[in-house]
């Protein structure tokens, strides 16, 4: 799942402890409301353009989250992915969420020429990454990340993304892979908020769920009319930080490699994997971020890139993607409508970011 990109429309907000909601119905000068809790070990909250709908957007939002964790969670042995991730190469039939979720997952494999693929359970759990590792403390280790040991395989991984069949009644994974919808769920559950809270509630919104942030409905109040949501873009405390206006029905989404890290066989390793080996991605980047039309494609680019290292420049300007690249110096590399600073052009306002799936070499 991405790393952090802080939402910080009006005036700022607190992160709660877990399982407390924090609500600021104080007026803004934009007159927004947000609420802000702790999900999945991650800082989520939901800003409204009407304060007095605050606390049926955080209910809808709270119920968005609560589906898709109940569908596709590793972490919890009653969730549909767990119940019939042993009968898949057999054929099981799926709930419409859990198709939808993994339709959306498909779709962001192909998006990046399977740079993101939801089949990696099976390599995630090899390395530690299962419901033992979800413990307090081991979301964010502040000690230099090595690379992954050098005992990659030689033969490339075959693409399991491919090798998944999900027709009209029945999804089918051969045995030997198991399914991972990390990657895609937490994005997929921001764009299916946003717009929930909007239909339901016709005010604008803006949701954050650990970094990957989505937007519905018009934008903050500002002088001249509705406004743009204003954005913090920032992994850890000491990385380098931009603040960006973000136009509303857009979405921003980070991925990190200094978050979600653990010791395995006494190497820090990050849950971000190269398909191709099954293994960690090298820290090229500390962190990427990208702006676009919805939080899956932007989740699905910035997710790439770790996985592309110094490829990903040129893949992204070539593709138009607007992008922040943080290297591991802390050096700051932005590509197509990426503004170079505070007083450049809003962040996505009458463009939108497309790629192709092509692979690198």
């Amino acid at each position: 799942m991405a790393g952090s990109g802080r939402a910080a429309p009006g005036a700022a907000g607190t992160w709660t402890a877990e399982h407390t909601s924090h609500a600021d119905n104080t007026a803004s000068p934009d007159n927004t409301a947000r609420a802000s809790w702790t999900v999945w070990e991650l800082e989520a909250s939901v800003t409204v353009t009407d304060p007095e709908l605050l606390a049926a957007a955080e209910e809808a939002v709270r119920g968005v989250v609560a589906a898709i964790d109940l569908a596709c969670s590793r972490f919890r042995e009653d969730s549909e992915l767990m119940m019939v991730q042993s009968r898949m190469s057999q054929g099981v039939g799926v709930s419409p969420l859990f198709r939808l979720l993994l339709e959306r997952a498909l779709h962001a494999a192909r998006l990046t020429g399977g740079d993101v693929d939801p089949t990696l359970g099976a390599e995630l759990a090899a390395l530690g990454h299962g419901p033992e590792w979800q413990r307090p403390g081991l979301t964010s280790i502040p000690v230099p990340l090595q690379p992954a040991p050098p005992r990659r395989p030689s033969v490339p991984r075959a693409p399991g993304w491919t090798r998944l069949n999900l027709d009209a009644s029945t999804l089918t994974l051969p045995a030997g892979l198991r399914l991972d919808l990390g990657a895609t769920a937490k994005a997929v559950a921001a764009d299916l908020a946003a717009a929930a809270v909007h239909q339901a509630l016709g005010c604008g919104v803006l949701i954050s769920l650990g970094g990957d942030l989505a937007s519905a409905g018009a934008g903050p109040r500002a002088d001249s009319g509705p406004g743009q949501w204003q954005v913090m873009v920032q992994d850890l405390p000491a990385d380098p930080c931009q603040q960006v206006s973000l136009a509303p029905g857009f979405a921003l989404a980070t991925s990190s490699t200094q978050k979600r890290r653990w010791k395995h066989q006494g190497t820090e390793v990050h849950h971000i994997l190269d398909p191709r080996f099954g293994l960690p991605a090298e820290p090229v980047w500390r962190s990427v971020t990208v702006a676009a039309p919805t939080c899956l494609e932007a989740n699905a680019f910035s997710t790439a890139a770790v996985v592309r290292g110094f490829a990903a420049v040129d893949w992204f300007r070539a593709e138009g993607i607007a992008g922040r690249l943080v290297d591991s110096r802390g050096r700051v590399v932005t590509t197509g409508d990426w503004p170079a600073d505070n007083g450049s052009p809003s962040l996505a306002a009458g463009g939108s970011s497309h790629a192709g799936g092509g692979r690198r070499g």
